[in-house]
């Protein structure tokens, strides 16, 4: 099977492992050279991913059998259109199904619309007074540009806003830039508990869950500072979490399927990964939001440790034959732990075009993992891009161990760098732990 990606970040470096694992040969088109990538493509070229037809183009004199168009900027700019248009089927939706990440107004009415559980109340707003009355009315709120802002544009009272006066200004903020690039605000009430990432593969009708993640967005060790578009991330060798039940994780699995068969009414086929947020709190589940693309970095918790046949289980994605695919989809009983390296300045003031020195042999000599991710390799030298570096991941039988892994891999690398330490660490999942039964002991809403 001829596989084309389309991306060049860590999560593209680990699909793109995880289609080669599996037999595939894979056909790479990227914005800048990833080493990862180039290494272990058929053939790669380096252009402008977000321009469908030059991507199509590209692919074209390739005999590609499948498409994995990847990074949410790519499916908002309709590159799945043009690829399918052309006779190539994509596990990556459409721009009409990938709507549920690249409006996330659209998502919410959705939910509201079809009734779909864990929906948070919320308001959309192109008037900031009005927008200002709804906070009076919440009180404790998170604010959203409605657009695209790569993980970065959500802030939260009590964390990144001070108090409601601080959130009514961000909200006018928003509206006056058109953040995001969507003319809107979204105001929902504040959601209190523990945040889970689950991922799916989705035929437009069947959806089939992979092991659950946490994410970290806020830059700083204990979870302080600026939102990024994720530090690391950690996953349990039972595919749930220390913090979880499963009923939590089906609760979030049904909400999924929900919101695939409310888009398929809507004339939305949704062929790809989902990726859904949620928040565990005092009574179930909540949805955060939805991504229309896989994790970055949870894939690398999931791929890294994904046994099965990926082309196989992609295919049926992309063709609409998932359930005759299943038995290609497993994963190993492991826990993951990943780190992301990121340049000094991230996110705000990220430093870029800085040399820096990951010792690639060493790093997998003490049983870690790899993926580059913002970064561009010319003449044999790697540079930083305007985002994260490159992930490092452990695995082993518990998180702990597997931490310990990702963290002496770290050492290996050179530059203008930093990581979350805490990341998987005991301290801070008994942290987690202890406040998911605080909440639940509490009751409430």
């Amino acid at each position: 099977m001829r596989v084309l990606l389309v991306g060049n970040g860590a999560r593209e470096h680990a699909i793109g492992e995880a289609v080669v694992r599996s037999g595939g040969e894979l056909y790479s088109f990227m914005s800048a050279r990833n080493p990862g990538l180039a290494k272990i493509s058929k053939e790669f070229a380096i252009g402008n991913i977000h321009n469908p037809e030059e991507v199509s183009k590209w692919a074209a004199g390739r005999n590609i059998d499948v498409a994995i168009p990847s990074p949410d900027a790519v499916l908002a700019a309709g590159v799945s259109d043009a690829l399918v248009a052309s006779g190539v089927p994509c596990a990556g939706p459409v721009k009409q199904a990938a709507r549920i990440e690249w409006d996330k107004s659209f998502a919410r009415n959705l939910m509201r619309e079809a009734k779909i559980p864990g929906c948070p109340k919320f308001g959309i707003f192109e008037n900031a007074k009005e927008a200002a009355k709804f906070i009076d009315e919440l009180g404790e709120v998170a604010v959203k540009p409605a657009g695209l802002t790569g993980g970065k544009g959500v802030k939260v009272t009590g964390y990144q806003l001070k108090d409601a006066s601080e959130a009514k200004k961000y909200a006018k903020e928003i509206l006056e830039s058109k953040m995001g690039g969507i003319p809107s605000v979204i105001i929902e009430e504040k959601l209190i508990g523990e945040e889970f990432t689950l991922q799916a593969f989705v035929d437009g009708k069947n959806v089939i869950g992979m092991p659950a993640v946490q994410d970290h967005k806020r830059a700083g060790i204990g979870d302080v500072g600026p939102n990024t578009g994720g530090m690391g991330s950690y996953s349990d060798s039972n595919h749930l979490l220390p913090f979880i039940a499963r009923s939590d994780y089906e609760e979030g699995i049904k909400i999924m399927k929900k919101t695939v068969s409310a888009l398929a009414k809507k004339g939305a086929d949704y062929r790809g990964f989902l990726y859904g947020q949620f928040m565990a709190g005092k009574k179930g589940v909540k949805a955060v939001e939805f991504n229309s693309r896989l994790g970055d970095p949870e894939a690398m918790n999931v791929l890294a440790i994904f046994n099965g046949n990926f082309v196989e289980a992609v295919e049926g994605v992309a063709n609409g034959k998932l359930s005759a695919k299943a038995s290609a989809i497993s994963f190993e009983r492991k826990a993951t732990v990943c780190k992301y390296l990121v340049p000094a300045g991230y996110p705000e003031n990220p430093r870029k075009n800085e040399k820096i020195e990951l010792d690639e042999k060493k790093i997998v000599g003490v049983g870690a993992r790899l993926y580059y991710a913002s970064v561009d390799e010319r003449d044999g030298i790697i540079y930083t891009g305007s985002s994260r570096s490159a992930g490092v991941l452990g695995i082993a039988d518990s998180i702990e161990e597997a931490e310990k892994i990702a963290e002496k891999a770290i050492g290996f690398a050179k530059g203008p760098l930093f990581h979350r330490k805490d990341i998987g660490t005991k301290q801070l999942i008994i942290k987690r732990i202890e406040h998911m039964k605080q909440l639940r002991r509490s009751g409430g809403s």
